[in-house]
């Protein structure tokens, strides 16, 4: 169940920051993270975990990029995929993760403190990588969304290159994010990447995307032959509108239309 349904929920009700610039501070997470249990971005995996079974291996190598506070790397490891790696750049959440994962006999799963726009890793290294949500953050600030502004671009395309980098030949990007497609396609489709594309969505108020790169996949005419789709219209539901996913709406706009 999500947890801004569930009353009975074991994390503590964190408010929303005035401004969603607060999301770019170190020091707003580290508070957040010695306060606060247990937050689910973009909805828990129950929502999604259709999409990710079906992607993802027993015996895949998989990269978590910034886990925050996030259960996800247990239920994955529920689901039989032992050889996990969790990083996140609030040495606060990786302390705190690693206690609860060893509380709850889950010794296998990595955490490490480390910047997704430099990860320390070797080339090739992992059959997954996933982010829910942490991509988002590096929109912020953005400005227009049409036209980002280059620190944005910079430290967007840092990522996926890194990301890129690390992934074993055919090896799967998954982004779970509010980013439309005609907003990160330009990303996703750059030259410097060889993966191809495809997406699927969930939710019901909002509808979430769940981006599907593959190394090495990449079609010379992949740009033609993704469709143009049409956006689904929001209706907000009150448990969302509760929590923080609206925050990072790129087109938060028509929620005034």
């Amino acid at each position: 169940m999500d947890t801004a349904q569930n009353p009975d929920s074991d994390h503590k009700k964190t408010d929303p920051p005035s401004s969603a610039s607060a999301y770019l501070d170190p020091n707003y997470w580290n508070q957040r993270f010695s306060n606060e249990e247990h937050y689910e971005w973009f909805k828990d995996y129950s929502h999604f975990r259709h999409l990710m079974q079906s992607h993802i291996k027993p015996n895949s190598s998989v990269l978590e990029l910034g886990c925050g506070n996030s259960q996800l790397c247990e239920e994955l490891y529920k689901d039989g995929i032992i050889d996990i790696t969790c990083i996140d750049l609030s040495s606060v959440a990786v302390e705190r993760m690693k206690e609860r994962l060893l509380s709850k006999g889950y010794e296998e799963i990595k955490v490490l403190e480390a910047d997704m726009l430099d990860l320390p890793f070797s080339n090739e290294c992992f059959d997954v990588v996933i982010e829910k949500g942490t991509m988002d953050v590096l929109f912020v600030d953005s400005g227009d969304p049409w036209n980002p502004q280059p620190a944005t671009i910079s430290k967007v395309m840092a990522m996926l290159e890194g990301v890129h980098k690390v992934l074993k030949p055919n090896g799967i990007f998954i982004s779970i994010t509010f980013g439309q497609p005609h907003f990160r396609k330009p990303f996703f489709h750059n030259a410097k990447f060889t993966w191809s594309i495809e997406w699927s969505t969930f939710g019901d108020g909002f509808h979430y995307f769940f981006y599907i790169l593959r190394k090495g996949r990449r079609c010379l005419d992949d740009e033609d032959s993704i469709e143009k789709i049409q956006m689904p219209s929001i209706s907000l539901y009150h448990e969302e509108l509760e929590g923080e996913d609206y925050i990072f709406r790129t087109n938060i706009e028509e929620l005034n239309s």
